[in-house]
């Protein structure tokens, strides 16, 4: 019963995922009409080409000793994971090549899918494929909860921390300058 709720419960964030990407995706350049057509043509094309490689991996993955639904589990973990990552890295190589900007928040909430993605993704398939003793998978679980709970903190961070505004000028501009601007007026049609 416990591994059928955990497949339901990796779908599902799986599906939450995907769409919370989709949505960092569409927040870094929704501000750019055609940019934005070409990175989602893009962005699909990665994601079938990756979806592709995680079949071709799932079906290279050597079989475990452990029972077919905790194994197939592994397996889709791993799969997310994979798919995930490469997007992830993806938007952030396609955005550096343009040049956007991102949003802080948003880039804090990328940045630390991106992490997790990837340590998860790194441990998943050592887990899995591997035929690693129950000790060090136990190892691995608990650095998969360790990068977990940093990425949390690098969402903290981001999202709570206020951003510091630099300043752009070393002189202080006046309160009002109505005054500089009607003397400079003032200058110019009376010379």
């Amino acid at each position: 019963m416990f591994w059928r709720v955990y497949w339901a419960d990796l779908i599902l964030e799986g599906i939450l995922k995907f769409a919370l990407v989709g949505e960092i995706f569409a927040l870094v350049f929704g501000a750019y009409a055609s940019l934005a057509r070409l990175g989602k043509t893009f962005i699909r094309g990665t994601g079938i080409v990756l979806v592709f490689a995680a079949a071709v991996a799932a079906a290279y993955a050597p079989r475990s000793e452990v029972f077919g639904i905790i194994h197939g589990a592994f397996l889709l973990e791993q799969t997310t994971y994979l798919i995930e990552c490469g997007v992830l890295v993806s938007i952030f190589v396609f955005s550096t090549y343009f040049r956007l900007t991102w949003p802080r928040q948003v880039f804090g909430i990328a940045l630390g899918l991106s992490v997790s993605a990837c340590i998860h993704l790194a441990t998943w398939a050592m887990i899995d494929n591997s035929g690693l003793p129950n000790s060090t998978r136990l190892i691995l679980v608990f650095v998969n909860m360790a990068t977990y709970h940093a990425c949390v903190m690098i969402w903290f961070y981001y999202l709570l921390v206020p951003h510091k505004v630099a300043t752009k000028s070393a002189v202080p501009l006046p309160e009002n300058n109505l005054d500089v601007w009607n003397r400079e007026l003032e200058r110019f049609v009376h010379p």
